[in-house]
């Protein structure tokens, strides 16, 4: 019998990397987006606008947010807890929203951050956050679903 190192899932099947990467991406998601409505951890609490570069609300007192903005990462989170169920989705997941974020990223370059371009809002921190956030989920996705056979042994 050897020691398992996975999560067990409810149908009892061990959960591979790439679905835990996924839950843990989903899960750090949740919880920004449930910080970012909670006075104290986000500054300037009462000057939080809906949407756009008016908010003056930041999180961490560094990351602009908005309600919008924290509803995004909200149903991020949920999306990748709900697709870390299976392999496909959780690579698709990680893949696929961080090429996002990687928009995001360049959206956050190339609009002026006092303009009505920038609805979500975000600033330079954002802007490179997500640019992060990009690159590490698009290597989670890839890097954790190679195929061992396509790995050559020297």
């Amino acid at each position: 019998m050897t020691a398992s190192s996975g999560r067990i899932d409810a149908r009892g099947n061990e959960k591979t990397n790439v679905q835990k990467a996924a839950m843990a991406v989903g899960a750090v998601f949740l919880l920004v987006g449930i910080l970012g409505f909670i006075p104290g951890v986000t500054t300037n609490y009462d000057q939080m606008s809906f949407a756009g570069h008016e908010s003056e609300s930041m999180l961490l007192g560094v990351f602009q947010v908005s309600i919008l903005h924290n509803i995004v990462h909200l149903l991020f989170g949920i999306a990748g807890i709900a697709m870390a169920k299976t392999v496909s989705g959780a690579r698709n997941y990680l893949i696929w929203g961080g090429a996002v974020y990687l928009v995001l990223w360049l959206y956050g370059l190339i609009i002026g951050h006092e303009t009505a371009a920038n609805f979500v809002p975000v600033n330079t921190a954002d802007n490179w956050l997500h640019f992060v956030l990009g690159v590490a989920m698009i290597a989670l996705g890839v890097l954790l679903t190679r195929s061992r056979s396509a790995v050559r042994h020297t």
